[in-house]
């Protein structure tokens, strides 16, 4: 589930020092809008990166010029899953020289998401602004107690958080990865046979449809030389390669259609509630879209009760929603830390599939569609365009460039998440920051363009002072509350 991520990244102030060493990697310039998008034949190029945390220091697989010749064909590869990573991977992979296979089942996916997308990512995925539905500049964030804190002052004229539906942005970007010449097949992926020798083929088993809505489909088999699986938080490609089990949040939302005179005041609006009302361990949220708000709310820890926390979201913001009629009801897993194996052999994950949803914030879109162009950019790379066969240490390269770029982020999150999230009282406490314009300055300068932004040394020790005297005053507040509850 994507959110705006203002909310975690106000830790960037006074973390700078401890995470800029893995952190200077330059990220790709916003340089401005477009209307319209025609096929970017983007550069690439790859870094190189520190050794991933998850692997023997002392193990380095080197590939590249050694591997052997592809022959009278190019390297070929599949694609399972046509969401944001997806439909990245495979785009990146056909301009590529790679001959490309991306396989999707549900080809009007609408996964129940916020739907928000950082500035950066509309730059730097060179997306066009009809596939944005909502510009938002404003957002509230509101306490357990309903206190409600106004954030956005601080963006300047150009700067935004978009609001997209994510049929309309999957859909824009598998299409735009067939324009760049990968097949996309409208099917259900079931199975791989591993390969029987070192360069032999992986044999995918799936069930095509052909374009049909209904009906059994028929079987069918594809033989490739590599697998990228991003194929959502219940993948079958990380099954199939022993990638392990992860903790998983429910995500549950409702598209609701509101009137015209309601939806004015969600024109460039976003709401995020904290309380154990909404979640235990999240917070619910009303974005804009194009002619409705989608409501919805999360949780780990209580998967069951989803329905419940969802109903008193709706209540919370009752007065402003009244009236509406519930147009589509959605569902599904989401990830809360990455697997314990990223990659086997010639497999690799991307996206949901990886586990790259950040906790406190729960985005995901962005990491998604990123991991996604950057899995491809080392097969490209490691293939030479895709003339030469690739290995593990091909890939690997992408896992260590990953963990190397977003590993600070990720940890600092997972951080945020366990101190103010635990009660009400430290979600209070946390809405009363939010307030502090530093925090929302550097908040959104890290989210909007994704990249560390430098702080202010005095203002980065007055927020500190800031935040103990806030967790002082929540946990004093608990304790009268449980002195009230005793």
């Amino acid at each position: 589930m994507t959110s705006v991520a203002f909310t975690a990244h106000l830790s960037t102030a006074t973390t700078n020092q401890k995470s800029n060493e893995f952190r200077r990697e330059t990220l790709k310039t916003f340089v401005g809008l477009r209307k319209t998008t025609p096929v970017n034949h983007h550069s690439i190029s790859l870094t190189k990166s520190l050794p991933n945390r998850q692997f023997n220091r002392s193990l380095r697989i080197v590939a590249g010029k050694s591997s052997p010749k592809v022959t009278s064909r190019n390297l070929r590869v599949a694609v399972i899953g046509g969401g944001p990573a997806g439909g990245a991977a495979a785009e990146t992979l056909a301009k590529g020289g790679i001959e490309t296979f991306l396989i999707e089942r549900k080809l009007d996916n609408c996964k129940p998401c916020g739907g928000a997308i950082p500035l950066c990512m509309v730059g730097e995925f060179d997306l066009p602004l009809d596939i944005i539905d909502r510009r938002v500049t404003k957002m509230k964030m509101i306490s357990p107690s309903n206190v409600a804190v106004d954030i956005g002052q601080t963006l300047k004229p150009h700067e935004y958080i978009g609001m997209v539906r994510r049929e309309v942005l999957d859909a824009y970007l598998r299409d735009r990865a067939a324009t760049s010449g990968a097949t996309v097949i409208n099917g259900l992926f079931l199975k791989m046979d591993m390969p029987e020798a070192s360069n032999a083929p992986f044999v995918l088993h799936y069930t095509a449809y052909d374009g049909k809505t209904g009906g059994a489909g028929v079987r069918r088999t594809l033989e490739v030389d590599a697998v990228i699986g991003a194929d959502g938080a219940n993948s079958r490609v990380a099954k199939s390669i022993g990638a392990g089990d992860y903790d998983y949040a429910i995500a549950f939302q409702e598209r609701i259609k509101i009137s015209d005179e309601k939806m004015t005041y969600y024109e460039n609006l976003a709401e995020m509630y904290v309380g154990d009302d909404v979640s235990p361990d999240f917070y619910g949220w009303v974005f804009p879209k194009c002619d409705h708000v989608a409501v919805g709310t999360g949780t780990v820890t209580h998967k069951g009760d989803i329905k419940k926390f969802q109903l008193a979201t709706r209540n919370r913001a009752k007065d402003k929603i009244f009236g509406g009629k519930i147009i589509r009801v959605e569902a599904h897993p989401i990830p809360e830390h990455p697997r314990p194996r990223r990659l086997a052999g010639r497999v690799a994950l991307v996206g949901d599939a990886a586990g790259y949803v950040t906790k406190c914030s729960g985005e995901g879109i962005y990491f998604a569609a990123k991991s996604g162009r950057m899995c491809a950019e080392a097969i490209v790379e490691g293939s030479e365009k895709g003339t030469r066969m690739i290995e593990e240490g091909d890939l690997r390269k992408y896992l260590e460039k990953w963990d190397k770029t977003y590993w600070p982020t990720y940890k600092v999150l997972d951080v945020l998440q366990k101190v103010f999230y635990r009660s009400n009282p430290a979600r209070e406490a946390f809405v009363e920051m939010c307030a502090d314009e530093y925090v929302q300055k550097m908040t959104f300068d890290s989210y909007l363009y994704k990249k560390v932004v430098p702080g202010n040394p005095l203002d980065d020790i007055k927020l500190a002072i800031n935040t103990i005297g806030s967790l002082v005053r929540a946990n004093a507040l608990r304790r009268e509350m449980d002195k009230i509850t005793l």
